[in-house]
């Protein structure tokens, strides 16, 4: 028998076929009753009619349970009233396993009980729907980079030093060397890759020790870091905006049954794809305080402050030229004042805060070092990052982009432990 899968259910009008996954659902009405069954890659609904089948199958109704994993045969139906236009008129039904007592029931459990149970969660309409919109955004993202000029070059995972300071690195014995450190970015090997491939990227899972508590924060979560020669300031945030619209776009375009279902306000998400907002830090400042925030000149934004900058924006918002004392040694300072650097947080619209951080590094061999001595960073350690601007320095730019963060916001999901298979958090290690 044909065996097909339901996302290309409409290729199959009018014609017999068998489909393999697990039942969602099932109901029964006197001579005839329903099951919804889930493949993976859709949802379909199908129709056991007495009239149909033997009785040996009509039975199975009185012991099929959730979550049982079948094998359906039958004839595929268009009818504009089913989910997906289409429905089947079951033939036959093959059990492969009938599940006894499923933990996750359809109705509401508590949080704490569906991350103890995350293996089962993940296979709900909704988390279904969050992971392939994540895969989408993955790829949109590569995409992208690919299509200009962007190489993948992959960082290490295990590093002898920090990216940005020691106090949330997460460290590790490492043989008869002492301890290495679970990676934050791979950005420093990627300001190596550039001088060879003259743009770059990487891809993959990133550490973070802080203890934080907040709905945005992961300890472990996926990064695409990207690097490119002879960027400025300026490209760099034309990059970043053209990527992001770019993504935006096709979510929209590829994932609209995934964001039906999470209940996405896909108009709000369309408005977005539009020239992003622009604001210096000084800037910023200056509006929050009219808005009742604390914040001063040599702040950081904190949560609130950037729900406040975008609550009247369509559109995300890039805050650029920040003051030195905030970002890291590696960002240039901006040439009409250095006490500010010519870095940038996108700060997406809706309350879901920065989604990516940028900055033009510093190129200058003599500058790097002084600020790397005046932080009392061990240079012998970074003397091959240093060694970057020693032979054959170019100015150069970079960018990371949180996929959860990201995802999150497209998805319109609240909280970040839902965007990746198996959140790790400072109270999560297991399933």
């Amino acid at each position: 028998m044909n065996w097909v899968f339901i996302k290309d259910i409409k290729n199959y009008d009018g014609q017999v076929v068998t489909l393999k996954g697990w039942m969602y659902n099932l109901r029964s009405s006197g001579k005839i009753w329903f099951l919804l069954l889930r493949d993976g890659t859709g949802l379909i609904q199908g129709i056991v009619s007495k009239a149909d089948v033997n009785d040996a199958v009509f039975d199975l109704k009185n012991i099929l349970t959730q979550e049982s994993s079948v094998i359906v045969t039958g004839l595929v139906h268009a009818d504009k009233r089913a989910p997906g236009g289409f429905e089947l008129i079951v033939h036959d039904i093959e059990i492969v396993q009938i599940v006894q007592d499923y933990p996750i029931t359809l109705k509401e459990h508590g949080i704490e009980f569906l991350m103890d149970n995350r293996h089962l969660w993940l296979r709900s309409r909704k988390q279904w729907a969050l992971l392939r919109l994540r895969h989408t955004i993955y790829y949109a993202i590569t995409e992208y980079l690919n299509q200009n000029g962007f190489i993948r070059f992959d960082s290490p995972i295990l590093t002898p030093n920090a990216c940005e300071g020691t106090t949330t690195l997460f460290e590790v014995p490492y043989f008869d060397l002492g301890k290495g450190y679970l990676s934050q970015s791979g950005q420093l090997y990627l300001e190596a890759g550039i001088m060879s491939l003259g743009r770059v990227y990487d891809f993959g899972p990133v550490f973070r020790a802080e203890k934080s508590k907040t709905r945005k924060h992961l300890t472990e979560f996926w990064m695409m870091d990207a690097e490119a020669a002879f960027i400025d300031h300026v490209g760099n945030m034309q990059l970043q905006e053209e990527l992001i619209r770019y993504v935006i776009r096709t979510a929209i375009e590829r994932c609209e049954p995934e964001l039906t279902i999470l209940e996405r306000d896909i108009a709000r998400l369309k408005k977005a794809d539009a020239p992003f907002g622009r604001m210096t830090h000084r800037e910023a400042v200056e509006y929050l305080r009219k808005k009742g925030s604390t914040i001063t000149d040599k702040d950081d934004l904190g949560a609130q402050d950037e729900v406040l900058l975008t609550e009247n924006s369509d559109v995300p918002i890039f805050i650029e030229k920040w003051p030195k004392e905030v970002k890291a040694f590696y960002m240039k300072r901006d040439a009409k004042n250095p006490d500010l650097v010519l870095g940038d947080d996108l700060i997406a619209p809706e309350g879901y805060g920065e989604i990516i951080g940028g900055s033009q590094r510093e190129d200058d061999y003599d500058v790097l070092l002084a600020r790397m001595q005046a932080e009392n960073m061990p240079l012998a350690e970074y003397q091959w990052f240093l060694d970057l601007r020693k032979y054959g320095t170019v100015p150069h730019s970079g960018f990371g982009i949180g996929l959860e963060r990201l995802t999150a916001w497209i998805g319109g999901v609240q909280h970040i432990r839902e965007t990746i298979p198996f959140p790790r958090t400072i109270y999560r290690l297991r399933p």
